[in-house]
């Protein structure tokens, strides 16, 4: 255990924090490449809408991981809305999403993500979930093998 996680605590995040959570999401799109002019100037707005109306409809949580009472990382989960009808009974088919996580650079490669991570699904598992998704970028693809996740049959093609 580095020095850094003995002091690392990781909690719900307040709605306070939305504006803090969304500069997270806003920071890990540049961080897997994606340009200011890629990224729409609402972007605040936008997540912030977003994140009221997973709130309201599909069981929106944030974690936050704080060192020494300043945040550092992030991560929102909720229930998965799906691309198509869903008609299988929850007992069978209730997945959760895991999206947004972010450690700040100083603050990487010490188990932060990972943590955040296990409290998403610990709370997806309390809800009911019966699978937990998330779409991983390069880097944070060996902390999500490490928890069990294992690459699914999505596939893509850019046009």
């Amino acid at each position: 255990m580095t020095q850094t996680e003995k002091h690392i605590s990781i909690r719900e995040a307040s709605f306070q924090e939305d504006s803090l959570i969304a500069r997270h999401s806003y920071q890990m799109w540049q961080d897997i490449g994606f340009s200011d002019e890629a990224i729409h100037p609402d972007w605040l707005e936008i997540t912030l809408e977003f994140i009221k109306q997973a709130r309201q409809d599909l069981f929106y949580k944030a974690f936050v991981a704080e060192f020494d009472n300043t945040v550092v990382g992030s991560v929102n989960c909720q229930l998965f809305a799906g691309l198509y009808p869903n008609i299988l009974k929850a007992d069978y088919r209730k997945f959760g999403y895991i999206w947004g996580v972010y450690v700040e650079p100083s603050h990487r490669r010490q188990g932060i993500a990972k943590h955040l991570t296990k409290t998403a699904i610990a709370y997806l598992k309390d809800i009911g979930c019966t699978r937990v998704i998330l779409n991983a970028s390069p880097l944070g693809k060996p902390v999500y093998s490490s928890l069990g996740f294992s690459e699914g049959n999505a596939m893509e093609l850019d046009v």
